[in-house]
């Protein structure tokens, strides 16, 4: 496997890391265990499948020097290769029996990935009872986003029956020289870019306006990580869903704004005027883009109604939001800002990841994710999965991001907080399942 170059918002990611952010991604498996030492069967085979995924040997590297006659804004930028010295052993760890998977996973979250070797872990803890185990697997975002990081988490579980991929067709070889008839072209896409960064710039400035949030949500950070996990009936959702129309995802996130809306009332915030703003992401991969590995996302902007006490209403305005912005696309407004990466050279990033990790709060005050994932059951050493909680990264200023993935039948809630500022993610946790039952007692006849 050869050296590539970062794209601009991978590169992004790496450089607004610092030891209080982590910016790597987490997903928890828990899994049904057919004897005591499963778990440590479990990180055996982790550590033997690691050894043969060429994507898990990949580190980052800085790199100094333009690459190529068409990659003259690489200096500063940072490659992803091969490792000279890769030992799954460092990358697998299998810890003491525990009686929280979830508490044990908000202490490793907070602890970021070492930066000169792969970055990315694999955390195996037995449970206590004997019947269970789980798997931390952490990614930098720089590594993988979410897709990603599926695929390679899959590389080292038991093999799925997967449908045969079709062969690709043969690409033309490509000059290093622009073509100059594609000139004229190029020139009105940039002038396009351009137009759509003052665009989302702008668009940007207008969100910051009349906003109040919560103190809970963009508390001074402390480092510390806290996770939680929610278990929801898909036939739930759908049942909601059928009542009052909209997708899946607009129920998923009006339970968050609902659950915001309790929690931010019973530990006596108070809900009145609240309205943060969510970033939604968006992926824009595409099978056969020049960087496969790389990040393409931008991202949906909503006012979350945590201030509006009625629930059905909650949830058309969430409908509603997220109508409008899939009219606009995802190239533009305020939640496609991650795409004006593309526009700042290597350097730029390096010089200014600490202040473009500093201005996240300024842009959303919640991140709500969804992560895919395959409908067909995960294994390990035979071993079922029975749950699984995706995390996200807490941007600086920042105190709770949320994630949500849907497997066998079940919507799984990952929330990830600042232990300090939110003690009590427990009490959201247990408002998000509150808030079903309220849009289903809402939906009845």
């Amino acid at each position: 496997m050869t050296s590539d170059l970062l794209a601009p918002l991978d590169l992004a990611f790496w450089n607004i890391e610092s030891a209080e952010h982590p910016m790597h991604l987490g997903a928890l498996g828990v899994f049904a265990a057919h004897s005591p030492t499963a778990g440590a069967h479990a990180a055996d085979l982790l550590a033997a499948r690691a050894a043969a995924v060429p994507g898990l040997r990949m580190r980052i590297r800085d790199a100094w020097q333009p690459r190529g006659l068409l990659q003259p804004f690489s200096f500063g930028g940072a490659t992803r290769e091969p490792a000279t010295h890769f030992d799954p052993l460092d990358h697998v760890r299998l810890h003491a029996p525990t009686a929280d998977f979830q508490a044990a996973a908000g202490l490793l979250m907070e602890r970021p990935l070492e930066r000169g070797r792969p970055p990315w872990e694999a955390h195996v803890l037995p449970g206590e009872d004997g019947v269970s185990f789980a798997v931390l697997f952490k990614f930098h975002h720089a590594l993988a986003d979410g897709l990603r990081a599926l695929t390679l988490a899959a590389a080292v579980l038991d093999p799925m029956d997967l449908p045969a991929r079709k062969p690709r067709p043969e690409e033309p070889a490509r000059s290093r020289l622009p073509d100059v008839r594609r000139l004229p072209g190029l020139l009105r896409g940039a002038l396009s870019d351009a137009g759509r960064a003052l665009d989302i710039g702008a668009s940007v400035a207008v969100s910051t306006l009349g906003i109040r949030s919560s103190a809970a949500l963009t508390a001074e950070p402390s480092g510390t990580r806290r996770t939680a996990g929610v278990v929801l009936d898909i036939d739930d959702v759908h049942v909601i869903r059928k009542a009052v129309g909209g997708t899946v995802n607009d129920v998923l996130i009006a339970v968050v704004a609902g659950a915001l809306r309790r929690w931010l009332d019973e530990r006596g915030d108070g809900s009145e005027g609240v309205a943060p703003r969510a970033l939604i992401p968006v992926s824009k991969r595409r099978p056969r883009t020049a960087h496969p590995q790389g990040n393409r996302l931008s991202g949906y902007l909503i006012r979350l109604p945590v201030d509006d006490p009625e629930p059905l209403r909650r949830l058309a305005t969430v409908r509603t939001a997220m109508d409008r912005n899939k009219d606009a696309g995802p190239n533009r407004g305020a939640g496609a800002v991650a795409l004006l990466a593309d526009h700042v050279p290597a350097l730029g990033h390096r010089l200014g990841g600490p202040l473009v990790g500093g201005a996240a709060r300024l842009w959303f005050d919640i991140l709500v994710t969804s992560v895919p994932l395959p409908g067909i059951p995960l294994k390990l050493g035979g071993h079922a999965v029975t749950e699984v909680y995706p995390f996200a990264p807490l941007a600086r200023g920042q105190s709770l991001a949320i994630a949500i993935s849907t497997y066998r039948g079940h919507v799984h809630y990952g929330l990830v907080a600042d232990a300090k500022a939110v003690p009590d993610l427990d009490v959201l946790a247990r408002a998000v399942s509150e808030e079903v039952e309220t849009l289903i007692t809402a939906c009845a006849p």
